[in-house]
């Protein structure tokens, strides 16, 4: 079912996880203990259903199906992981660096996405 989605529909899906992902990430400050898929879940819906283009792209028969939902849940997961996987920049690297440097403590952090938020917290401060 997902397969026969327009490319650009599936572009706007992935899109969408990503999105959300990376906000819900930040909300809970990257704390992986404090990540919990069910709450995820709910913020994709939400979000999905109010600010998604795609959401109401996709035929209603499609959406209510069983195959499609774990379809959607293998998405989530193989989008989560690349989101994961994603080594930070060299740039980022640097600039967290030197960030460690001024602040004279370690920043931890394990990917491009969680480096992105490191930075942007430290330069709201």
């Amino acid at each position: 079912m997902f397969k026969d989605l327009s490319s650009g529909v599936k572009i706007s899906i992935t899109r969408s996880i990503s999105t959300v992902f990376e906000h819900y990430m930040a909300k809970i400050d990257w704390e992986e203990s404090r990540f919990s898929m069910e709450a995820f879940v709910v913020e994709w819906q939400e979000y999905i259903t109010k600010h998604a283009s795609w959401y109401n792209k996709v035929d209603n028969d499609i959406k209510g199906n069983p195959l499609f939902h774990e379809e959607m849940a293998s998405k989530i997961n193989e989008t989560i992981n690349k989101i994961l996987s994603e080594e930070p920049t060299q740039e980022q690297m640097d600039d967290i660096k030197a960030l460690e440097a001024k602040l004279g403590k370690e920043i931890p952090f394990s990917c491009r996405a969680e480096a992105r938020y490191v930075i942007e917290k430290a330069n709201q401060s």
